[in-house]
């Protein structure tokens, strides 16, 4: 796996914390940093994530990825998944993620709490690298629920 990051404010004024990523499979993603009112050459524009939401982003689409993939092959009718994700950060440097909740809504027809529950559980436990990775630095807390359309 490969990207490409590079710093926006490199061409032209040489002010702001934009990023632009390319990745390997050819798609594009933009990052900022938050303003800073003291000194704003060294502050964001707010104009994209920040670097660290990309990384809670990514952890969501990962799970979220393995629990309709895990639905699916299990033959159940899902036809929506979203993963409310919320997030501590360490309060001093490196401010890494220490408290992870992730909330799944699980819609479809008759799909069995017991379903969700495990393909969150595998999810967790078996497939999601990014999971895992954060794990490592903080507590996650998965909940779900299941809504039938």
């Amino acid at each position: 796996m490969e990207c490409l990051v590079s710093w926006t404010g490199a061409s032209g004024a040489r002010s702001g914390m934009g990023f632009v990523a390319e990745t390997g499979s050819g798609h594009v993603l933009t990052m900022d940093g938050a303003p800073d009112a003291d000194v704003p050459a060294n502050g964001g524009q707010n104009l994209a994530p920040r670097p660290m939401e990309t990384v809670l982003a990514g952890t969501g689409g990962c799970t979220a990825y393995d629990v309709v993939l895990i639905l699916k092959r299990g033959r159940h009718d899902v036809r929506g998944c979203t993963v409310r994700l919320n997030a501590e950060r360490a309060d001093a440097d490196p401010k890494v993620f220490t408290r992870i909740a992730m909330h799944f809504i699980v819609t479809g027809r008759g799909i069995p709490a017991q379903a969700v529950e495990r393909a969150v559980r595998l999810s967790h436990d078996k497939y999601c690298s990014a999971t895992a990775m954060l794990a490592k630095t903080a507590a996650i807390e998965t909940s779900f629920e299941v809504i039938e359309v």
